[in-house]
């Protein structure tokens, strides 16, 4: 099945669920088109990575670390060179209609070589593809990106970088400040685990925020970093929002009043978030939103959002990309090797439960269906100047309101 055909099918699964008129899917493509379309968390195209590659690299006899950075290498940057693979690229792209996303581009954790390894390679692509795609280091790049047609990335990292050498605070934090330079404008506090921040939302614990923490809480507010708390357990971002002087946010995540789920958001930890002038990005992982599973459960929660928090609070993060399939070797075997389950991926038990991952369900929530999330919202009576701001302006806010009025040196 080719790259259009996909894009295709997901869409006419995601019409059969929300059935709009056609005065109302005109609408809702027009205010996709005319207004500024923001991923609050999420995932330009990947690829599938070159089966014959790994074999070599394999029978190199390459470490499991070796293979699983190769083959993340690839999922990132193979269709630079490959004509089927960066036509597909441009193809979801403007299926999407998105026009920047805030981009994972740091790895699961603390250690900054991990960290540091997804900003090359998304440096690299918006490089190599800078006429299509580029780098964004401010929001008035994703302005000028999109009068320009081009589409941009505003980076995330999912952990904050530190040394770990523990000699003194302001060492651990230094790279904080360095991250921001390399273009980094978000990080998550913690990844589901503990560590040295805070307590995140996979452990089985009430507790929250450390000392080094808020410490770190408040260089990111120095230096012009967005505090994550989507991956945070619940009293670690109620502290967050405690010590934050500027917005916090939780870029994708979803509402624990219509789901229980640890990487929900109690209404008190919503509210808390508000309360700093941050939003809740809602994510597309079906396991996350419950109800139907599908594109009206994702509405469901935004809309819970905007009738209990306000339209001003509320953005769609979808934590979810385009993987493109279309390379003519796919049919290749390579070797492979089961690896134990990472550190970070230790996911509370029934995190992502089978009924909610029905493939059809998936498709209603394809990346490249996000035009049909800004339809949904005009089906469910948004006004226009509140879908403007669920579907790109709140993240222009905070992404304006987190920035320093100067630059931040060492001190």
């Amino acid at each position: 099945m080719t790259t259009s055909d996909r894009i295709d099918e997901a869409r006419q699964v995601g019409l059969k669920a929300l059935n709009p008129s056609s005065k109302q899917l005109e609408h809702g493509l027009e205010l996709h088109n005319e207004f500024i379309v923001l991923d609050s968390y999420g995932f330009s195209p990947t690829s599938v990575p070159d089966p014959v590659v790994l074999a070599k690299a394999i029978d190199a006899g390459a470490w499991p670390n070796e293979l699983r950075d190769l083959t993340e290498e690839m999922s990132m940057t193979r269709h630079l060179t490959d004509p089927i693979g960066l036509q597909s690229y441009k193809q979801a792209w403007q299926a999407s209609g998105v026009n920047c996303v805030f981009q994972n581009a740091g790895q699961e954790g603390n250690r900054i070589e991990r960290i540091i390894k997804r900003h090359a390679r998304f440096t690299h692509v918006t490089d190599q593809l800078s006429d299509f795609v580029c780098r964004a280091a401010f929001p008035a790049d994703i302005k000028r990106a999109k009068q320009q047609g081009r589409r941009c990335l505003y980076f995330s990292a999912n952990g904050v970088p530190v040394p770990q050498r523990w000699d003194t605070v302001s060492e651990e934090l230094g790279f904080i400040r360095v991250f921001y330079q390399l273009g980094c404008r978000m990080m998550h506090l913690t990844y589901n685990r503990w560590n040295m921040i805070g307590v995140g939302c996979g452990e089985d614990s009430s507790g929250g925020l450390s000392d080094m923490g808020r410490e770190v809480v408040q260089e990111m507010n120095r230096v012009g970093v967005i505090v994550d708390i989507a991956h945070s357990s619940l009293q670690t971002c109620m502290d967050a929002a405690q010590v934050s002087a500027k917005p916090i946010v939780a870029s994708h995540s979803s509402c624990w009043s219509l789901r229980e789920h640890c990487r929900a958001k109690t209404d008190a930890v919503i509210r808390s978030i508000v309360e700093t002038g941050g939003y809740v990005g809602i994510c597309c992982i079906p396991s996350f939103l419950g109800g139907n599973g599908d594109i009206t459960a994702l509405l469901d929660h935004i809309d819970y959002m905007v009738k209990n928090f306000g339209a001003d609070h509320v953005a769609i993060g979808t934590d979810a990309g385009y993987q493109i399939r279309d390379y003519d070797d796919q049919s290749t075997k390579a070797q492979s090797q089961k690896f134990r389950t990472a550190f970070s991926s230790l996911w509370p038990k029934n995190s992502f439960t089978p009924e909610y991952q029905q493939d059809w369900q998936k498709k209603s929530l394809a990346w490249t269906n996000w035009p049909l999330f800004t339809v949904g919202l005009v089906q469910r009576g948004h006004s226009d100047e509140d879908i403007g701001k669920i579907i790109g302006g709140n993240v222009m806010r905070v992404a304006q309101a987190v920035l320093p009025e100067r630059p931040s040196f060492a001190y």
